[in-house]
């Protein structure tokens, strides 16, 4: 009966941690891809406008970055003692972590780096950033999800530069975010199992 009750409450953290996920997957999927067909070397099937692609990619990152505030928050009420803390140093890591490679670039292009240098680094630095986050997650809870998420942003961060511009964003749309959508796909498949 203990075991059945610890596993509820595990499922009920876990479970707001899927629509992260998800949000996340279709942030990284849909506005990487927009940015690809954006550009004039993207997609060459079709092309969006530029004054369309950026707004919409920026649009997405807000709403997944106020929806994981509001998740976070409601995955941390009525948690007390050391999971507390570290389920705060985690979510601000994020924020923190974010804004320290969000001003690294804007030094950077202050200093001369190019527009085609920019379009490398922003999203690598951040999916280096995400990355290191996932494996400091799974340490902290021993999370496998967190793990491999965490090993395959580190991956992609570091391999789609080859890529170049705008190929970079079709491998972060591809690989970034299928990575997040067959996590959160995995982890609700555990979630209806363990009912």
């Amino acid at each position: 009966m203990l075991e059945e009750q610890q596993r509820r409450v595990a499922d009920s953290q876990i479970a707001p941690v899927v629509w992260l996920y998800f949000i996340w997957g279709v942030a990284w999927f849909v506005g990487f891809l927009a940015l690809w067909s954006g550009d004039v070397d993207g997609n060459p099937w079709f092309t969006i406008p530029a004054g369309v692609a950026t707004p919409l990619f920026i649009v997405l990152l807000v709403i997944s970055i106020v929806s994981s505030a509001v998740i976070g928050l409601r995955i941390n009420r009525g948690v007390r003692g050391m999971s507390s803390f570290s389920g705060a140093v985690y979510g601000l890591s994020w924020s923190v972590c974010g804004t320290a490679f969000g001003l690294l670039g804007t030094a950077l292009i202050s200093h001369g780096m190019s527009t085609d240098l920019a379009n490398l680094f922003f999203p690598s630095g951040f999916a280096l950033m995400c990355g290191t986050i996932y494996l400091g997650g799974a340490a902290l809870w021993r999370d496998k999800s967190q793990l491999v998420l965490g090993l395959v942003m580190l991956v992609v961060g570091a391999a789609a530069p080859f890529a170049g511009s705008p190929g970079n964003d079709l491998v972060f749309a591809l690989v970034g975010g299928g990575a997040f959508l067959v996590t959160a796909a995995v982890m609700a498949a555990r979630l209806r199992r363990n009912r």
